[in-house]
């Protein structure tokens, strides 16, 4: 196919300034047990392909799952239709966007493939963990899940450019909730933050099989725990809660689009502005933030974006100094910015926009018990529960499933309920301590929504342990 295709789009582009193809082939896998029961397994194919012409500096679009010669002959028709439509009202001269014909290919390393464990035996790993998560009649519903996902993209474009990518990602997932009179509490461990790239190896990398008994036995804990105290007081954030943390009050005001104004009307705007990079103080000196599209094995690696740009390792905050923005090739030209290779689309049938890849925590010096250690009043917090962040994310709030109070530099009593909130202008100055590269955890979510119409992407965030002094903390009811 992939040939076929590519012959199809050599042979029928148009005379235009610039012309690409950008190919996408993904299948999914999904099998969960629930109760011990095994749902229906969802599987998905999906193929089709994104036209992107410019002409005249105007920017046009088609996208098309009809691959054959008439089909991408539509599409660069209905492309090159709008590329001349656009030319007048532009907000940027598109022809003046660099784009290098770069050629190669990427694939991500794969030590157990998915496909060639058997479908029964692949059923029988998520019934097995199932099965240890009831430990106790007050857990009233339990769950474990496995989420593949292939994906091979191929971007062509006019100038010889040439690049294919082959990528597979799991998302595993263990939940279980416990029940006593009006009171109802829950424990996970991945599904919603835990995606990586590779094959079955990844269960062994993440611990997998060790975790249904430690979460079953948290969820008898917290059922009978007392709801988090309210006050002001030093806060320990495990990876699992960190990732979410970056993700929100980092990651998004970040992005160049939003900070231009693209997703004001839809997911709002950011705090941060032009004038505020390489001078403005976003943490404080154990801040150091990377944008790292490279590292195997997380969740958004890549060699080159949805743009053909090739991807390196850029500090976007360093020593907690705001250097660079999340955006990409038009972005940077929009607002005369250094940025990164963001562009990134959720399928054939979306345009690519500023988006995160793996954006990361970069580790400290400090060990864990170093970390409880210097905390004299405080509360250790794992696993996010819930957010809300405001639409220029800068004030923002969270709970999270699991606390456990600090006192005098040691972990104390379990509190169930937990909550925080704060203001990203300020929250990051307040960083007095970042575990060590040990701690580190490479998560990520397959579920960051963005964009007109909507795109949900995968994004890694790789983070140590972090201690913030001075927080808002309050509990449920």
């Amino acid at each position: 196919m992939l040939k076929t295709v590519e012959q199809h789009f050599r042979e029928l582009t148009p005379a235009v300034d610039f012309c690409s193809l950008r190919l996408v082939s993904r299948q999914d896998e999904v099998i969960e047990v629930r109760q011990d029961i095994l749902q229906p397994v969802d599987t998905e194919d999906d193929v089709g392909a994104m036209i992107t012409v410019v002409d005249g500096g105007g920017l046009g679009y088609a996208a098309t799952s009809d691959l054959s010669a008439a089909g991408l002959r539509q599409a660069l028709e209905r492309a090159t239709h709008w590329a001349q439509e656009t030319a007048s009202a532009a907000i940027v001269d598109h022809g003046k966007v660099q784009r290098p014909p770069l050629v190669g290919e990427y694939a991500c390393a794969i030590a157990r493939p998915w496909a060639a464990t058997p479908l029964g035996e692949r059923i029988d790993l998520a019934r097995q963990e199932c099965a240890r998560l009831k430990t106790d009649d007050r857990i009233v519903d339990w769950s474990a899940s496995l989420w593949w996902i292939a994906e091979e993209q191929l971007y062509l474009t006019s100038d010889g450019g040439r690049t294919q990518q082959r990528f597979e990602y799991l998302i595993p997932g263990l939940s279980v909730t416990a029940n006593e009179g009006s009171e109802t509490v829950s424990r996970r461990f991945g599904g919603f933050d835990l995606g990586r790239q590779g094959g079955l190896e990844i269960l062994d990398d993440v611990h997998f099989f060790d975790q249904a008994p430690v979460i079953s036995d948290e969820v008898l804990q917290l059922l009978v725990a007392p709801n988090c105290p309210t006050g002001v007081m030093d806060l320990l954030l495990d990876p699992d809660q960190m990732y979410l943390q970056i993700h929100e009050s980092i990651g998004h005001p970040l992005e160049l689009d939003r900070i231009l104004g693209d997703e004001r009307n839809y997911a709002g705007t950011s705090f941060v502005s032009l004038d505020m990079f390489g001078s403005y103080r976003y943490g404080s000196d154990l801040l150091n933030i990377t944008f790292d599209p490279t590292i195997a094995g997380e969740f958004a690696t890549y060699r080159w974006d949805d743009d053909g740009v090739a991807a390196d390792r850029q500090y976007i905050i360093r020593q907690g100094i705001l250097e660079r923005a999340l955006g990409g090739s038009t972005s940077q030209m929009r607002a005369a910015q250094p940025g990164v290779a963001n562009s990134r689309a959720c399928s054939w049938n979306r345009p690519p926009i500023d988006r995160m890849a793996n954006l990361n925590l970069e580790p400290g010096t400090s060990s864990l018990e170093e970390l409880i250690g210097a905390v004299e009043h405080g509360i250790h917090m794992k696993r996010n529960l819930s957010w809300s962040i405001d639409d220029s994310r800068n004030k923002f709030q969270f709970g999270c499933e699991h606390g456990q109070m600090i006192r005098n530099g040691k972990l104390a009593e379990v509190v169930k309920k937990p909550n925080y909130n704060g203001i990203s202008a300020t929250f990051w100055r307040s960083l007095k301590g970042v575990g060590n590269a040990a701690l580190s955890e490479v998560l990520g979510t397959p579920f960051c929504g963005k964009g007109e119409p909507n795109q949900v992407i995968r994004v890694g965030h790789a983070s140590p342990p972090a201690l913030f002094a001075d927080v808002d903390v309050f509990g449920g009811e």
